[in-house]
């Protein structure tokens, strides 16, 4: 994985101490709340409260009209159809507001667009069937807000609307009975970051008049929306996050307690952060790869038995999924490799032949992970037609960068981390090449991946106490993630291969005080410490329950060689990529004989280890990160050395070899 910056949140540690005192909370508890703007009592006590506390739904600009068009649907039989969405926090609200309805005693189906076929949102071919079943009343979750030109179609085919959406929007709305959304500027509602499934629970209280028999029936519902579509988990996301985590714990719903026993947590209590990465992607894998019709079915499943089955189908289309994924993910990466300029640019755009769209945006999020740069995957039909998933870097708004480049495209949207596209195949070099001007000429710096520590932390405070203080925070979400904790200079004792070797467990110790660090989804053989080395490791830490007793876990987020100077290496890696695509022409990065000797005795004298380009550089000393890349980059001409899932290993050379004549160092 790329190298990433580490930065360490700061706070005023006098008010940290103040909370500390007047809450009674640990002070490393206090300092985090602190550092994350949690200041005021108030904000502290709100925070800290177990009470669920939403504001008054009728707050939302035109929640009145919403009510009265609903309750008369309902009391002269009028068909309502929820138009939903194909993710998580679609399918999530498609669901609770069908089953609020259905309980209601109204006429009520739902429909959910087909991911592949019919992309996201309202479209006239679905509208036209809905109108010709019967369909007098569309309500949305999750979507809507730019429908205009299918909201005018709606009421020219008799039907009417009611749009429930979170989206940000225009000033513009399109024609509806009632349009609630909580980014209106007429909204007197204080809290605009509800998920689209928070929107239509607040819908579900101004219908029933009662917010806490609404929560008591649905909060799970919009706990797994909210924590799947990555809104902020504070406000009253936290309190939903809170009530629905609870009721999922309970075993309440059939389809919900399916979903966790094929998680394999069977009764087990689960936090926020295992709904996020096992029931979420089980619910969404269905309606990347199918129809998201059938997540809406286990979650209204009533039978436990028929349950089980709908979840076993949901898994087995995640497993898919997965597959889908990874040969797409395999393909990318095989390009690249094939033309490394590609990754020499600022923004990496790579395109393919049928790429799942339900999938490539995944993709562009491992893609961003390896290289550290933001990342747009376009997949090519047989006719032409190109789509495209981005995801980007904190500090680069990719949204404003596919802006910039509309002429080229034929639809677009998205927000500061994530885009979606579509334009023709033939100007997909083009596009390439236009955002990456975009991004020389507005990012003179780009932004680069970052870790954000809460603070660094000796090993000594390490302890079960801590993790017992710090469950005060969960559930952990967007704005609110699992503290993390830089712990600097330790001394590797020992590596110890673990899960079939998958994994490893790294023993430690610093100033006398051992300690075990696990590293996840790292092979022994992948990893470039050895015993004796001097590390820094970027950690969480939890509660590990076994045989009836709690233990410290301690899990590595990164792990590097000890002093590394950050700002160094991202202005060396930046001019030698500059100077690659020919944007300047530093000579800095390129190596002459002596540099390259030194490169290569550093190698040899390394041999042990299993290092990587990124590796090897901070094992340099005098070096620039240019004069490295065009020294290995001749090795590898010359035979000197060969590269297996990106190690480098020596080559046993017989003859003697000119480097000097290489292509690389005529450059």
């Amino acid at each position: 994985m790329i190298h990433k910056k580490w930065i360490i949140a700061d706070a005023d540690k006098e008010k940290a101490s103040e909370i500390s005192e007047k809450f009674n909370i640990d002070p490393f508890v206090a300092f985090l709340l602190v550092s994350r703007g949690i200041s005021d009592e108030l904000a502290v006590s709100d925070f800290l409260s177990s009470s669920v506390k939403l504001s008054d739904p009728f707050a939302l600009a035109d929640m009145d009209k919403a009510v009265e068009r609903i309750e008369q649907a309902v009391d002269f039989s009028e068909k309502i159809t929820i138009y939903g969405d194909y993710d998580c926090d679609g399918v999530t609200s498609t669901a609770l507001l069908y089953s609020f309805l259905k309980n209601m005693g109204a006429d009520v189906d739902y429909y959910i667009p087909s991911r592949e076929s019919e992309g996201y949102g309202l479209n006239n071919s679905a509208v036209k069937a809905l109108a010709e079943n019967g369909t007098k009343l569309i309500v949305t979750v999750d979507n809507g807000v730019s429908a205009f030109e299918e909201a005018e179609y709606i009421y020219s085919l008799g039907m009417q609307l009611i749009i429930t959406d979170h989206h940000q929007m225009s000033d513009k709305l399109p024609k509806a009975e009632a349009v609630v959304n909580p980014h209106r500027e007429d909204n007197d509602a204080c809290f605009k970051d509800l998920a689209g499934v928070g929107v239509a629970l607040k819908l579900a209280c101004a219908v029933y008049g009662d917010t806490d028999y609404v929560l008591e029936q649905y909060s799970d519902f919009a706990a797994i929306g909210t924590i799947a579509d990555m809104v902020p988990l504070i406000g009253e996301n936290r309190c939903l996050a809170k009530a629905g985590i609870n009721m999922i714990n309970s075993g309440e719903k059939p389809g919900i307690k399916a979903l966790k026993a094929v998680c394999g947590y069977g009764e087990k209590n689960i936090s926020s952060s295992e709904i996020s990465f096992s029931l979420c992607p089980r619910i969404n894998a269905t309606g990347r790869i199918k129809n998201a019709a059938e997540s809406v079915e286990i979650l209204l499943c009533g039978n436990y038995e028929d349950a089980v089955l709908k979840a076993e189908k949901l898994d087995l289309n995640n497993s898919n999924r997965r597959e889908i994924e990874n040969e797409i993910l395999e393909d990318v990466k095989i390009k690249i490799s094939e033309n490394p300029l590609i990754a020499l640019n600022r923004v990496i755009v790579v395109s393919g032949n049928n790429y799942n769209q339900g999938v490539v945006g995944i993709v562009a999020s491992h893609i961003l992970e390896i290289f550290g740069k933001p990342v747009i995957i376009i997949g090519v039909d047989d006719n032409g037609n190109a789509r495209g998933s981005a995801r980007s870097v904190d500090g680069f708004n990719i949204y404003n960068a596919v802006s910039a480049c509309s002429d080229l495209l034929i639809h677009f949207g998205g927000h500061p981390k994530a885009a979606g596209l579509s334009l023709d195949a033939g100007n997909i070099d083009l596009f390439r090449q236009k955002i990456n001007e975009y991004a020389v000429n507005q990012y003179p710096v780009m932004p680069v991946q970052c870790i954000k520590l809460d603070f660094k932390l000796s090993p000594f405070y390490l302890d079960l106490e801590l993790a017992e203080n710090l469950e005060i925070l969960e559930p952990y979400g967007e704005c609110n993630k699992k503290a993390v904790f830089a712990l600097v200079g330790l001394n590797i004792l020992n590596i110890i291969p673990m899960g079939e070797g998958k994994h490893i467990r790294i023993e430690c110790e610093k100033k006398g005080k051992k300690l075990r660090i696990v590293k996840f989804r790292t092979s022994a053989d992948e990893f470039p410490f050895v015993r004796g080395d001097k590390i820094d490791a970027a950690v969480k830490i939890s509660i590990n329950p076994y045989n009836g007793k709690n233990y410290l876990s301690v899990q590595a987020v990164d792990i590097r060689k000890n002093g590394i100077d950050d700002d160094k290496y991202f202005s060396e890696k930046s001019d030698y990529e500059l100077f690659s695509l020919n944007m300047n022409n530093s000579e800095s990065v390129f190596p002459n004989r002596e540099i390259c000797s030194l490169v290569y005795k550093t190698i040899r004298k390394n041999s042990q280890r299993k290092m990587t380009r990124e590796d090897l550089y901070f094992f340099l000393s005098g070096i620039t990160y240019g004069q490295m890349m065009f020294s290995l980059d001749a090795f590898e001409e010359c035979g000197l050395i060969s590269e297996e899932n990106g190690i480098i290993k020596l080559v046993d050379v017989k003859n003697k070899v000119d480097l000097m004549n290489s292509n690389v160092m005529k450059y």
